[in-house]
């Protein structure tokens, strides 16, 4: 299977610098070098139809611009690139949910992917009005997602759960195609409900060993249910010709990191309930010593930013390399961003993109297949 890689729509402000934010931090001020406008973030959307990419990741949280508005406006300045949209269960019904869905999908032409977000910060959830702890807010969201498949595929539906009830719930219309479900988690129920209903798990970039771990968690928790899914996995990345230009660049990065910026953001972090986010954490202590924690994998990004934290960082055949490596493990998709991320989406899909199809690893989603050789019959 050829890889899939995409890209990110920076909804909380894009910068020559890392924009901070997310996991109930808000955005640090480098996010308005860049205002995350319409027309700004078409302009990425553009440029990643073009070089390859199949689809952007738009976050969800308090620190950023909604993503269902964002993504239904920007699809209307691109033509086949897909938008995976980030959202949370406990802010909106699921059958309102399945409606917004399916209506994507119709204005779109079947463009839209869904990124199920459970929320891993009780206060921001609190903020949204959404009181429940974080195993039940999982619960939920596994409630949630069996009612919006069975309506995806058409069915009446009926249910009275721990959290979620509807009544005589159908669509007048279903999707065509059903979206597909991303969802990623590091506790036991969020693997239970990833086994159950999602389509893609996403791991954030740790190291491949850990990574490996995940996948084969996921892999028996599905096999128990009968089913079997696809992984994928989140990254920044920092690709250069040559290995020297691309740390320089992670060094001036690291450079423009405030100290107190540093010291607030990772107290706020230590406080997160999300597994995943105290996993991130783990991978740099708080501290600027010894961030690559693996060849090519650079855990900078985590002092001043909440979630995926770390970067591929090296020249295009050693991006190439650790592609490799985790697609060894099981891994088919990644998804990539980069700051600026106009700037490094050119970088990647110029450098690296080309290299993987050179190796049969990859090949441009949107690009018309190739002719049928003519034969011309033979008069000499």
């Amino acid at each position: 299977m050829p890889l899939t890689f995409h890209w990110f729509l920076p909804t909380n402000g894009d910068s020559r610098h890392v924009v901070g934010g997310g996991h109930g931090s808000p955005a640090t001020a480098s996010g308005r070098d860049r205002p995350p406008t319409v027309a700004y973030l078409s302009q990425i959307a553009r440029a990643a139809e073009d070089l390859g990419f199949l689809g952007a990741l738009t976050p969800t949280g308090a620190w950023c611009e909604d993503a269902w508005l964002t993504t239904a406006m920007v699809s209307q300045r691109t033509e086949r690139l897909k938008f995976l949209v980030a959202f949370r269960p406990g802010f909106v019904s699921p059958t309102l949910a399945a409606q917004m869905a399916s209506t994507f999908q119709r204005q779109t032409g079947g463009r839209l992917l869904l990124n199920v977000v459970t929320g891993g910060e009780s206060h921001e959830q609190r903020a949204y009005g959404d009181f429940l702890d974080k195993d039940a807010r999982y619960r939920r969201t596994g409630e949630f997602l069996r009612i919006v498949r069975e309506l995806w595929d058409g069915k009446t539906v009926d249910l009275s759960g721990e959290h979620l009830r509807v009544e005589d719930a159908r669509l007048t219309r279903v999707p065509d195609p059903v979206p597909e479900v991303y969802f990623g988690g590091s506790s036991p129920v969020a693997g239970e409900v990833a086994a159950r209903h999602a389509d893609v798990y996403l791991t954030w970039g740790e190291p491949p060993a850990q990574v490996a771990e995940k996948i084969a968690w996921i892999r028996g928790l599905a096999a128990g249910q009968g089913r079997t899914l696809r992984f994928g996995i989140r990254l920044h990345v920092i690709t250069r010709d040559t290995s020297e230009q691309a740390w320089a660049e992670a060094h001036r990065l690291l450079d423009g990191f405030d100290p107190a910026t540093v010291r607030s953001v990772q107290e706020g972090l230590a406080r997160s309930e999300s597994q995943g986010q105290r996993r991130m954490l783990a991978l740099h202590g708080g501290s600027r010593d010894r961030l690559e924690i693996h060849p090519n994998l650079w855990a900078g990004i985590g002092l001043v930013r909440g979630g995926a934290g770390t970067a591929l960082v090296g020249s295009h055949d050693e991006v190439v390399g650790r592609i490799e490596e985790y697609h060894a493990l099981g891994i088919d998709e990644f998804v990539l961003s980069g700051y600026p991320h106009l700037e490094e989406a050119y970088w990647f899909g110029e450098g690296v993109l080309p290299r993987l199809a050179a190796r049969g690893l990859w090949r441009h989603p949107f690009a018309a297949p190739a002719a049928p050789a003519v034969q011309v019959p033979f008069t000499g």
